[in-house]
């Protein structure tokens, strides 16, 4: 081996690679890929996890149990780092591979960096075919992680060594754009993990990803300026953009300094503090009656680092001023330009900068600001009165359980929620005390993410408590994380609420016509529907089985008492409790979601509630 060169196999090679990868943002360095999560079949065994042994010094190993799972995990790293820092996730050929879609899909709705490495079939076809490889008659060279290219921001299969090379270098610039980030897969057949080749030395030095903050065009600042002066109602809506950019503090200050409103979405949520004077917690379907109001009334809408999902729009049916006009501040432009809007490409932070030095002396009428904190402060007692437990002894409501745990965390806490009815109630009701407390992945909603999600965030936020919530139908969907958090002995909180089925879709089913059908756990009844007594599962012995601490609460009081408990817990502890699904106090929706609903029916429900979808679809409107 000459002194330019060093031998090594495709897979040693793409391991000491990653390791010599950073990220740098505003002088701060990362790690970019800070571990690799994986789990071994004949596709990756010899390959990646015969390297991960070789250089365990320099890249960390986490055992997983579910391939979609470890997904989640790295996303909820990757999040909890403002995407400045990912994940990898090997996995074997076959269904190791194909467990990767769903996860690989939230990541890249979520625009969110996750470095996916499936094993795949011999690119010499020496085995031909061979266990679990897709035969396709006419394409010899598809196999099943296919499947994953629809769902990656960037997707090679490296039948080469030396491919790996540019491939390698290509996946870490996509990982690392704010503009393009999501799921990248490297698909890698078996034969080349294993195959020995000369590799440059340079391609083993430190190599640092510097994330860019682009200014905005100076006109387009100007229009974007010019727009607000002009506007009598404006109302900024927050995504996750703004955490990602740490954008927070600069939002504060152009909110401070125009008295601008902010309404967030359940990515943004956290941009403003729950008690500054100008949040107005939720938008949207979920949203807060006042944020929702004002909504309807904004004639200039200030969109910032939001791809404007229906449940932000209320399916085109929010933002109802007949002179309504945008203005999306993104760095993506894909996302600026919806809605026929004024655009700013740039990054949230430098953008909002930006616009509070341009709009020096500018501020809303005086009348305005006042109309939307008195609709704050009549939401905030709605807020109380959903958390109001008056009786300890009885059995809480969901939303009581959130008030028992708003009583409990702290400014530093996590509480991670995906899917079910608990993110509109949080949405609506949940006080965020910092950027990254709330935790909500809306984006594809996607059941099972929490517990692999508080495991990511746990890892990179050693000694902060974080709470997974999940309902029993989201728990069954995927609780066998918990055997990793016990092996890494990551202190976990897990809040397991038990109200027998799936209540959201539940709520919505009946809303549509669909009479809750199949909704409900449990026995079927002398008709064969399922409509008998409750299934008898303990969930909490589930848990308890996987190694969790179980904390079983069943009145208002025992709950408070638990959720104190599992907070200063040093181990993974899970607090179950069954609520009472006969006096839910969440407020209702405040704007509507598009379901549609049968246009032709022999039931009454069906028929009613289509007439009631046809005045609601009428208040859509088209926004170019």
């Amino acid at each position: 081996m000459s002194a330019a060169t060093r031998r090594l196999t495709t897979a040693q090679a793409l391991v000491r690679f990653l390791a010599a990868q950073y990220t740098e943002r505003d002088g701060v360095r990362h790690r970019l890929i800070a571990g690799t999560w994986g789990i071994f079949g004949h596709g990756n065994v010899a390959g990646l996890g015969q390297a991960l042994v070789e250089y365990a010094d320099v890249m960390p190993y986490h055992q997983g149990r579910n391939e979609q799972a470890m997904v989640h995990a790295a996303v909820g790293h990757a999040r909890q780092l403002n995407r400045l820092s990912a994940q990898a996730v090997t996995t074997s050929i076959g269904p190791g591979a194909t467990n990767l879609v769903t996860g690989a899909a939230l990541a890249t709705i979520n625009r969110l960096p996750v470095l996916l490495l499936p094993g795949d079939y011999f690119a010499s076809h020496a085995a031909d075919p061979l266990l679990q490889q897709l035969e396709h008659p006419i394409e010899a060279d598809v196999s099943v992680n296919d499947t994953l290219r629809p769902v990656s921001r960037y997707f090679d299969r490296v039948t080469r060594p030396e491919a790996l090379v540019a491939s390698a270098l290509q996946a870490m610039r996509v990982l690392t754009d704010p503009a393009e980030t999501g799921a990248v897969t490297l698909a890698l057949p078996q034969d080349v993990q294993a195959e020995a080749y000369d590799w440059p030395e340079e391609f083993f030095a430190d190599r640092v990803w510097r994330v860019r903050r682009p200014a905005p065009d100076p006109v387009e600042l100007t229009e974007a300026v010019r727009a607000i002066r002009a506007a009598g109602r404006p109302l900024i809506v927050a995504g996750g953009g703004i955490h990602h950019s740490e954008a927070e503090e600069a939002l504060v200050a152009l909110v401070d300094a125009t008295g601008i409103p902010v309404a967030s979405t359940q990515a943004g949520k956290g941009a403003l503090r729950h008690d500054h004077p100008a949040d107005l917690g939720g938008v949207g379907h979920t949203g807060t009656a006042v944020g929702d109001d004002l909504a309807r009334t904004a004639d200039l809408v200030i969109g910032v680092g939001t791809r404007y999902s229906d449940f932000t729009t209320a399916s085109g049916t929010l933002f109802q001023h007949p002179d309504v006009r945008f203005l999306n501040l993104n760095i993506t432009a894909f996302d600026a330009h919806k809605l026929a809007a004024r655009t700013l490409v740039c990054d949230a932070r430098t953008g909002l900068t930006a616009l509070t030095e341009a709009l020096s002396g500018h501020r809303v009428d005086a009348a305005y600001e006042a109309e939307y904190r008195a609709g704050k402060a009549r939401w905030d007692e709605t807020v109380e009165a959903a958390y109001r437990a008056d009786d300890d002894s009885a059995v809480p409501t969901q939303t009581q359980v959130l008030g028992a745990l708003d009583a409990v965390v702290g400014d530093e806490d996590v509480v991670i929620n995906a899917a079910g009815s608990l993110p509109g109630d949080l949405h609506k009701l949940w006080r965020a005390r910092s950027p990254r407390q709330y935790h909500l992945e809306y984006g594809y909603s996607c059941m099972g993410y929490e517990i692999p999600a508080a495991l990511g965030v746990q890892q990179a936020a050693p000694g902060t408590p974080v709470w997974a919530l999940v309902g029993d139908g989201t728990y069954l969907m995927n609780p066998t994380e918990i055997v990793t958090a016990v092996q890494e002995n990551l202190p976990v909180k897990l809040v397991l609420v038990q109200n027998h089925g799936y209540a959201s879709i539940g709520g919505l089913s009946e809303s549509v016509g669909a009479e809750r059908f199949g909704t409900d756990y449990r026995h079927r009844a002398a008709d064969g529907a399922f409509t008998g007594a409750p299934l008898p599962v303990d969930l909490a012995a589930n848990a308890a089985s996987l190694g969790m601490d179980v904390l079983r609460a069943k009145t208002v009081g025992e709950l408070r008492e638990a959720l104190r408990a599992a907070r200063s817990a040093d181990r993974p502890t899970c607090v179950y409790v069954e609520t009472d699904p006969a006096h839910q106090a969440a407020p209702p929706a405040a704007a509507w979601w598009d379901v549609p609903v049968a246009e032709v029916s022999a039931r009454e429900a069906a028929t009613g509630a289509r007439a009631q979808y046809e005045r609601a679809v009428a208040d859509r409107r088209r926004h170019l």
